[in-house]
């Protein structure tokens, strides 16, 4: 509880009048039952009925177990930026193992969705340690559009020294490579057509036929009825690039060429990166397949696993609060170390009470171990 505390010391209880159940008892109720597969503030009411004599043993329950419109009460005028803000507080014990490559890309969330009030979907952009396989952290949009505007924010939340940022074409600016460099991180962004003049003198640089290659680095992926072909090279000899672009922080530029045989057919397709630092074709090749990480282990399970795009939050600034609690809920399983999947964990912590204190219990320090 003392651990709990220290991290949600910053949030303010939004309700005025009418307290009856302590907010940070809500907030263990909550993050325990997404913990165990729950979905919505309906689930939250249920899972502490049924574990109400387990979480008598942390928690006084002065007036009982909340009941749904309580939850949702609280996660609908909850300031989901102090929210996020006591994440990233707990997050921060986690700082060396989120080293490496960190993904950059955005989510929407289907089921927030509300056509009746004129609202569009929920769109959170999402910071991902590929190594560790933990969110760092997010920032909510309006609209996929307006991910250049977030990303920065998301960035100034974040620790960069000794990471590799990567993102998509969509987040290849001059802003956000400035940002990733001053903070002490590199970046490996996407290169297309959002960057015209740069992304034509590249292309036309390296697909030259007369150029010397240098090296080259092909992997070879086969699974799920096809065989994908990645084929990678690199270049330091930019300084004509430099100086008629002026790119922040530019070293290096690379292209990697994907093919993938399926079903008899082929597609051919070719992307091209600009580089903070200078890298190996081999090393390239790990960190571009590295972002995909992202799509993988982290939007994949959240939508398939913990069903995120069935789960109708659509009000006020429900559907974002409960979105962190689901993503803390993640982080959480990784980081309490045993194997297994999240589907398997998932059940393990609904069925297995033992384990659920576990994961709540665990001493920061321990996480990692």
């Amino acid at each position: 509880m003392e651990h709990f505390s220290a991290c949600f010391a910053a949030l303010d209880d939004p309700r005025e009048d009418n307290v009856r159940h302590d907010l940070l008892e809500i907030l263990i109720i909550a993050f325990a039952t997404l913990l165990c597969g729950g979905e919505d503030c309906s689930d939250m009411a249920l899972f502490g009925r049924a574990k109400e004599p387990l979480l008598r043993q942390f928690l006084t329950l002065k007036h009982g177990i909340p009941s749904h419109d309580t939850f949702s009460r609280v996660f609908r005028l909850l300031d989901p930026a102090r929210f996020e803000a006591c994440f990233l507080r707990f997050m921060e014990q986690f700082a060396e193992a989120a080293r490496g490559v960190v993904a950059i890309d955005g989510k929407s969330l289907r089921g927030s969705l509300d056509r009746a009030a004129g609202r569009s979907a929920l769109h959170l952009v999402s910071a991902w340690a590929v190594d560790a396989r933990l969110m760092l952290g997010q920032v909510a949009t309006d609209a996929k559009s307006n991910e250049i505007v977030a990303v920065p924010e998301l960035l100034a939340m974040l620790s960069l020294k000794g990471t590799i940022v990567t993102g998509d074409a969509m987040n290849c600016q001059r802003a956000i490579a400035r940002q990733i460099v001053e903070q002490g991180g590199d970046y490996v962004l996407a290169l297309k057509g959002n960057q015209p003049s740069l992304h034509e003198d590249v292309r036309l640089f390296l697909d030259d036929p007369a150029r010397e290659p240098g090296e080259v680095d092909t992997a070879v992926e086969g699974g799920n009825g096809r065989i994908d072909t990645r084929i990678a090279t690199v270049s330091t000899d930019i300084a004509w690039l430099r100086a008629r672009h002026d790119w922040p922080g530019l070293a290096c530029i690379g292209k990697i060429r994907r093919i993938r045989e399926r079903r008899g057919e082929q597609t051919d397709a070719t992307v091209y990166y600009l580089l903070s630092k200078p890298m190996s074709a081999n090393e390239l090749n790990r960190v571009a397949r590295a972002h995909w990480g992202i799509e993988n282990g982290f939007h994949w399970v959240l939508d398939v696993t913990m069903n995120e795009d069935w789960t109708r939050n659509r009000k006020d600034n429900g559907p974002r609060n409960i979105a962190l609690i689901r993503r803390w809920a993640m982080n959480a399983h990784r980081l309490e170390g045993s194997k297994g999947s999240m589907k398997g964990k998932l059940k393990r912590a609904g069925w297995d009470d033992a384990y659920l204190l576990r994961v709540l219990t665990m001493p920061p320090k321990n996480h990692m171990q």
